[in-house]
């Protein structure tokens, strides 16, 4: 099924993790995806593989979403090559986790700038053109964090709150004129970075304990989130307005035990 054929979509943070497996499900379904990623190695890599895998045309552009030019820019040139944006998954984000005392104005600026500002600035820059056309989908990759508190994570999830704030906003405002805007919030999901992080952490059953606290005993796979959001890209989700869908494996609905 090719529900998104010859849609164009961007994917920002896409050369890795979660945004890469919704570039790649979306070019499935036949999008053409625009790989929004600041690192070059990465996303010229989800670009070619892209390309060879679904012989969609998959295009990688540079972009740093904390900086509005950039993303104007980026835009651009997505109009200019593909044409004018059906889709637009904001999942790019860093986590900036810590005692609210010991964080810094820089380290508050950086969460902010990339997991709230950034997504703002993409929703703006793809707005007019959608709004033009009576057409488009927006797709916020929240979290957990943006409903639930976990201690020692400030600033991530007044970030990520925010941007459940944005979503809500930007869905009411543009719902009765072609455009559908929602998020997905995911739990503990197998990315590299967090293959990274139990790599580097110092007791060997870091992963075993993580995977313990879940109900359903395992991590979340970047393609159930790029599942999710490939419907709601779809023509299939016209109805669903501001949903916050939650793809976690059930432990934010668990009580302490």
């Amino acid at each position: 099924m090719e529900r998104l054929r010859d849609r164009v979509a961007i994917v920002t943070g896409a050369g890795q993790g979660i945004g890469e497996a919704i570039a790649r499900r979306f070019a499935s379904e036949g999008a053409h995806v625009v790989v929004a990623e600041i690192s070059p190695a990465l996303g010229e890599a989800t670009a070619a593989a892209l390309r060879a895998e679904t012989g969609t045309r998959a295009q990688f552009i540079h972009c740093d979403v904390a900086d509005a030019r950039s993303v104007e820019a980026m835009v651009a040139e997505t109009i200019a090559t593909l044409g004018a944006p059906d889709i637009l998954v904001n999942n790019a984000g860093i986590a900036v986790f810590g005692d609210p005392l010991d964080i810094t104005d820089a380290d508050w600026a950086r969460c902010m700038s990339v997991d709230l500002d950034g997504a703002w600035f993409c929703c703006r820059a793809v707005l007019p053109a959608m709004l033009a056309r009576g057409q488009g989908a927006i797709v916020n990759i929240a979290s957990n964090h943006s409903f639930q508190i976990i201690r020692n994570t400030f600033p991530y999830p007044i970030a990520k709150h925010g941007l459940l704030g944005l979503t809500r906003s930007l869905a009411l405002e543009y719902a009765d004129r072609g455009i559908t805007v929602n998020a997905i919030s995911p739990g503990y999901i197998d990315t590299p970075l967090n293959q990274r992080m139990f790599a580097e952490n110092p007791d060997p059953e870091a992963r075993r304990k993580v995977e313990a606290k879940q109900p359903v005993g395992r991590l979340g796979r970047p393609d159930e989130v790029a599942a999710v959001a490939a419907l709601l890209a779809s023509d299939e989700a016209r109805f669903i307005v501001g949903a916050n869908i939650v793809i976690d494996g059930g432990v934010t609905i668990r009580m302490y035990e």
